[in-house]
């Protein structure tokens, strides 16, 4: 898709503004008009008034133009304002537009496209094609109606002299033409010079402990230097560039005025024309240069504007991997079954599959822990169950039903998913756990928050529940943050319950607490938990080892310990003799 397709793409989104945009191409229209007619007004002036020494006359067409200047002031203010509230406003729709479609994406196009790059289309470049837009509607709809009501006004005073604009616009179109062309290249290679800023920028805010503990904050500031001068050196080029353009514009302005009154004052002192048909002439000759200056500013924005319409319609136009089935399927009584039945699934691009062949059954009342080694497909496996990936061959069954048979409101309203991060958002520390349930009461808050052992840290801090978290949880301990999500999930009280290696960060201690009040919380629901230690799974109803992405063994904790190989040797590295005795 070339730029002005991707900006007459974009712009058919202004329908619900059509009336509006109307509004504001009448009024610049009449504002336009009032300014075309007030220099043959003061033409009047001159050859009728002053030359005929006609006070009346004076005073009387002074007083036109004046009520016409106000009404044109009075059209243009209000045109202004209606023009940036419908760009404002589309602004804001497309926002939310892409916002909206991004976030029914899945986390391969996430993976494709990129978090930085993701929000500097969101932000700069919707940014870049609205200010575009307040452009178009104050000035692309007034320089026309300038340019072509000015030229029949001058050729109306003098046909002779227009020549001198024939000359003097193709000179200006050529030489807009030349710069703009030549700047082109150099919006698109702004904005992903931007994306890389934001990239390095945000992964040095995120990984600033890490920076930090390794000594790395000199290395980083030249990563950012880096990128910066980058942007800058781009910025640099186009200015260069640009900068030619205002005094080759005033150049040929001047030029065209110098010959207007050249030759103008050759045809008066001819007889050929009134002094007061020149000061018009001259006003119309302005009117028609700042039209195409007007036009040019327009060439200079547009470019740019362009380069982002097109990286927002290649968001708009990325269709989600995962979508829902247009004829959704309801289970049928059961409520907590999780199924796999020779589950398949590869990453996009990888060569061997992440899992194969993966066959379990999980009921409600049971716990069923996934161990193994990194790398072996543990969380991968439980991702498959919320369907944040599709799987390749095989089936996962939820109640039952294939989850691709499922609305995806409907499969993720059974779960209650705790990830591997512990990800908290601001606000306080009700509203974190109250994201699992948005109309959770004051009395649920608080006990999904003493399942989770999270009440005593939470009581000791200043202002209890109401106490405020920073951003990703930066105040808290990584235990303190596993326990809040944990308690997010809790509190939604789901048929599902799934863990991802979520009690990695708690001490051995409130591990078991936490896997005996869970024990009674859970009682009714499906949990599945992956999990690294043995100590959290020792007690599961059934423990699945995977290594290399198959099932080496599946069974209780003594079986497996009969029977699996895999596992022996994951118990003997953590648990000594006596304790595996």
């Amino acid at each position: 898709m070339n730029g002005d397709e991707a900006v007459l793409k974009l712009f058919r989104l202004l329908n619900p503004y059509k009336w509006p945009i109307a509004a504001v191409i009448v009024l610049l229209f009449f504002q336009a008009m009032s300014e075309l007619y007030l220099p043959t007004l003061m033409a009047d002036i001159v050859d009728k008034g002053i030359v005929n020494k006609d006070t009346n006359y004076i005073y009387r067409t002074g007083g036109w133009m004046l009520l016409i200047a106000f009404l044109g002031t009075i059209c243009s203010v209000v045109a202004m304002y209606i023009s940036s509230l419908v760009a404002t406003g589309f602004g804001r729709n497309l926002r939310s537009r892409i916002f909206r479609h991004v976030s029914n994406f899945t986390l391969r196009e996430f993976d494709t496209v990129g978090t930085s790059s993701l929000i500097t289309r969101t932000t700069n470049d919707i940014t870049q094609v609205q200010t575009v837009l307040i452009m178009i509607l104050r000035m692309m709809i007034t320089a026309p109606i300038m340019c072509v009501g000015g030229l029949i006004m001058a050729f109306s005073k003098d046909h002779v002299l227009t020549w001198v604009l024939a000359v003097a616009l193709p000179v200006m179109g050529v030489t807009i033409w030349f710069i703009s062309s030549k700047g082109m290249p150099y919006f698109k290679i702004i904005q992903s010079k931007i994306d890389k800023l934001n990239l390095v920028l945000r992964e040095s805010l995120v990984g600033i402990r890490v920076v930090r503990a390794f000594n790395r904050e000199d290395h980083e500031k030249d990563r950012f230097k880096g990128a910066n001068w980058e942007l800058t050196d781009v910025s640099i080029r186009v200015n260069k560039l640009m900068a030619f353009f205002m005094p080759a514009m005033m150049l040929i302005m001047n030029f065209t005025s110098i010959a207007v009154l050249w030759f103008a004052a050759k045809r008066i002192d001819a007889g050929n024309m009134q002094i007061g048909d020149m000061i018009a002439f001259t006003q119309y000759v302005f009117q028609i240069m700042f039209s195409f200056l007007m036009a040019a500013f327009m060439f200079v924005m547009v470019p740019r504007a362009q380069a982002s319409a097109i990286r927002i319609n290649e968001i708009l136009a990325m269709s989600p991997e995962i979508k829902d089935t247009d004829t959704p399927k309801q289970p049928a009584g059961k409520k907590g079954y999780v199924e796999f039945r020779d589950v398949t699934f590869r990453y996009p691009g990888a060569e061997q599959p992440a899992i194969a062949g993966i066959s379990f059954q999980a009921s409600p009342g049971e716990i069923t822990a996934i161990i193994g080694g990194t790398g072996s497909g543990k969380s991968t496996m439980i991702h498959l169950i919320p369907r944040f990936y599709d799987v390749e061959s095989g089936q996962v069954l939820v109640d039952g039903v294939d989850t691709r048979e499922m609305t995806q409101e409907a499969l993720r309203a059974k779960v209650g998913f705790v990830p591997q991060q512990a990800l908290l958002f601001t606000g306080s520390a009700a509203d974190n756990i109250r994201f699992g349930k948005e109309d959770a009461s004051d009395e649920e808050v608080r006990r999904a928050a003493v399942t989770a052992q999270a009440l005593d840290f939470i009581e000791e801090m200043e202002e209890g529940f109401n106490s405020p978290i920073s951003q990703g949880g930066g105040n808290l301990s990584g235990g303190q943050k596993q326990r809040l999500s944990i308690a997010r999930a809790l509190v939604r009280k789901p048929e599902i319950y799934i863990f991802d290696d979520s009690f990695s960060a708690l001490d051995y201690k409130t591990d078991a607490r936490l896997r005996t009040a869970l024990r009674g919380e859970t009682a009714e629901s499906t949990v599945l938990i992956v999990a690294q230690r043995v100590s959290t799974v020792v007690d599961a109803d059934r423990i699945i080892v995977l290594e290399d992405g198959r099932i080496a063994g599946m069974g209780t904790h003594r079986e497996l310990l009969a029977e699996c190989g895999v596992y022996r040797e994951i118990v003997a590295s953590q648990l000594s003799e006596e304790e595996i005795a």
